[in-house]
């Protein structure tokens, strides 16, 4: 087996990551099928968080980091409103500071999205806002207990927009009672906002939530999983008949309007990562923030220990997420940049796999680079087990 891991894993765990993300845990409104580290209606609370950020900062040394990509999800960022985002950005500005040319990501509610919200988030040197739309037709927004109007999707990519700000916004398919036209429609509306980016996700019933408790008590229903598919099926078709490269599984973009920052995730590259639920990757090491808000401030403002959990990989489980993460993304991997950046050979790692994978039309392999195909893509998040299984 082909490997140099020990001075591929010093030299990644030594470079400063050039990447950060904060987690801003505030929304008006938790939505039923949410699983995500957030608190409702505790307004309140702000003011402790941004002191906590404040000083959760203070782990990294003065001056800090310089950073190519910085990304500020939730929750709800644009809940903040203009004075709150400015006030944040003016903290995380005394340790993170964005290079030139960086990609600055705000994630927003599109009822959030005011004139002034926009103005304020340019000067903070926001770049690109991603817009969680999640449908423009009200029938599947209520359907998934959203608390915006397909109108108020539009009218917020009119004004981040106009102030020059690059969008993405959110399609969530499989909705309950979500047909195949309605998707169809939702395709066409989307495309005629004339934004660069679209993620797109199946809805997933996550353990814990109200919709997944609906679900077992028969109140709500699953889509199936054909529906599922010929739904995906047509968003690639017309997003790419549109303009856009499908580059990642769920991901959509116009020419040079690629997510930089998700593409650190997926090329296991190291980031910093702030706030509660938040998790932070050292090229071997993922150490995630508690995911409850309060306990989270408690412990960072008492001087307390504030990790929920962490993993430690090994060089060859690293090596196998690098597998899973380099082929969701289109370009797929190439065998010598796999080598320089993991120590291992592809073959080494997931050579069987692939082949089997070719075999059944999954994957192609021209000896230098290997991609899924279309139906790899689509069914590609039932590939991965047999990669990560322990050896």
């Amino acid at each position: 087996m082909k490997t140099a891991t020990t001075d591929i894993v010093n030299a990644a765990t030594q470079q400063p990551p050039r990447a950060a993300y904060v987690h801003v845990p505030f929304c008006r409104h938790r939505c039923g099928y949410c699983d995500f580290s957030l608190v409702a209606g505790r307004d309140d609370l702000i003011a402790s968080y941004l002191a906590a950020i404040e000083r959760e900062l203070t782990r990294l040394e003065s001056p800090g980091l310089e950073l190519a990509t910085l990304y500020l999800g939730g929750g709800t960022p644009s809940h903040l409103g203009p004075d709150g985002l400015r006030r944040l950005f003016d903290i995380l500005h005394t340790r993170l500071r964005a290079l030139p040319g960086a990609e600055v990501t705000i994630e927003a509610n599109p009822g959030d999205v005011t004139a002034s919200l926009a103005t304020a988030a340019v000067a903070c040197g926001t770049t690109r806002v991603s817009l969680g739309g999640q449908s423009l037709d009200a029938t599947t927004l209520a359907a998934l207990d959203r608390d915006h109007t397909p109108d108020d999707v539009r009218q917020a990519v009119d004004i981040l927009l106009d102030r020059g700000l690059a969008v993405s916004v959110d399609l969530m398919t499989a909705a309950p009672g979500q047909t195949l036209a309605d998707v169809d429609r939702d395709l066409d509306a989307l495309v005629a906002l004339g934004t660069q980016h679209l993620s797109v996700y199946c809805l997933t019933w996550e353990k814990g939530t109200q919709f997944e408790s609906l679900s077992r008590r028969g109140m709500l229903r699953p889509a199936d999983e054909s529906l599922e598919r010929s739904m995906l099926e047509l968003t690639i078709d017309r997003l790419e008949a549109a303009g856009f490269e499908h580059y990642e599984v769920s991901n959509f973009a116009r020419r040079g309007g690629r997510c930089q920052h998700n593409e650190t995730y997926w090329d296991c590259q190291p980031w910093e990562a702030f706030g509660p639920g938040a998790a932070r990757f050292d090229g071997r090491e993922r150490i995630t923030n508690h995911r409850s808000t309060t306990t989270w401030m408690r412990r960072v403002l008492g001087g307390a220990d504030f990790t929920g959990d962490s993993e430690t990989m090994t060089p060859l489980q690293a090596a196998q997420e690098r597998v899973v993460l380099g082929l969701r993304r289109r370009d797929g991997l190439r065998r010598e940049a796999f080598l320089k950046a993991s120590g291992f050979a592809l073959d080494d790692v997931a050579g069987a796999s692939i082949r089997r994978w070719i075999a059944r039309g999954l994957a192609t392999d021209d000896g230098q680079q290997v991609r899924l195909t279309r139906e790899g893509m689509l069914v590609s998040d039932g590939l991965w087990a047999e990669v990560l299984r322990p050896v």
